[in-house]
Formats: structure tokens, C-alpha cells, sequence
């Protein structure tokens, strides 16, 4: 391991990228089975919320954690977490079809993300999948009813 990373940040910042890439490749998958129309914010909300109670997030946030702490890994970390929010926000707005250009809707998208994470945080150390659920379906009727937010039919 330490003829290809020389350094400990240097493996974790590739084990990162290559963490983001695989959960990129599973987002661009899982685009072409969303429904169209009724359920389909739903779906995308599930998806998202999904990606943040899952293994990758899981074992991203032992980095995070290190680099909470480590100075020299967190200047590593920071650069690559802001370019993972800005693809994660790309998705979410091609997946729920908003106008990005409207504050209101990048707004909801992000606060659909910070929701995201938020809950799987809370998914660490217990199982609340029957909470979520209920959760994912009051958002995403929010979504649904927001002004501006036009879901793709």
C-alpha cells in the first residue's frame, strides 16, 4: 500500500474518490429506473436518502472524522467534499427536473441533501428505517406542492 500511497492521506483521499466515483456510478444507474410522474420525487428522495445510510457514507465518515481533528487530512478532505456536494447537487436537480436557476428550488434541493445527510447520521448507531420512511414521504410531498419546484412528468 505504501508504494502506490506514499502518505495515509494519500490513501485515504483515493479510498474517498474512489467511494464518490462508485456512488456516482450507482446514482447515474439508478436515474434510468426513477418513475415518471406520480412517486417519482418520492423515489428520488428514497435514492438520495439511501446513499446516505449506506456503506459509502458509512466509511466516509471515518474520514471525515479523522480529518475533523488532523489539519493536513482535513486540507486534503475539504476540496474533495466540496466538489462531492456540488455533483450531489447536480443529480438531485437533473433526478427531481427543478429549475436550479430559481433560489427557491437549489434552496430545496440542498435542504433535501442536508436532510439526507442529516438522516443518515442519524442511521449510525441505530436502525430508524420506519421513521425515514415517514420522513422521505412528508418531504417529498413537500417537494411536490412547492412553488417552483416542477417535478418532470
Amino acid at each position: 500500500a505504501q508504494h502506490h500511497f506514499p502518505t495515509r492521506e494519500d490513501l485515504f483521499t483515493a479510498a474517498l474518490d474512489m467511494m464518490f466515483d462508485a456512488r456516482m456510478a450507482e446514482a447515474q444507474r439508478e436515474s434510468t429506473e426513477l418513475p415518471t410522474g406520480a412517486g417519482r420525487t418520492e423515489a428520488v428522495v428514497t435514492r438520495l436518502i439511501e446513499s446516505y445510510t449506506g456503506p459509502l457514507f458509512k466509511a466516509a465518515l471515518q474520514v471525515w472524522t479523522a480529518a475533523a481533528s488532523d489539519p493536513e487530512l482535513r486540507a486534503r478532505v475539504l476540496p474533495l467534499e466540496e466538489r462531492f456536494g456540488r455533483v450531489a447537487h447536480r443529480t438531485a436537480v437533473q433526478q427531481l427536473g427543478c429549475d436550479d436557476s430559481d433560489p427557491a428550488s437549489h434552496r430545496l434541493v440542498q435542504a433535501t441533501l442536508d436532510l439526507a445527510r442529516g438522516l443518515g447520521l442519524a442511521d449510525v448507531l441505530t436502525d430508524d428505517s420506519r421513521r425515514r420512511s415517514e420522513v422521505v414521504r412528508q418531504w417529498a410531498a413537500q417537494l411536490d406542492s412547492a412553488r417552483n419546484l416542477t417535478v418532470k412528468a
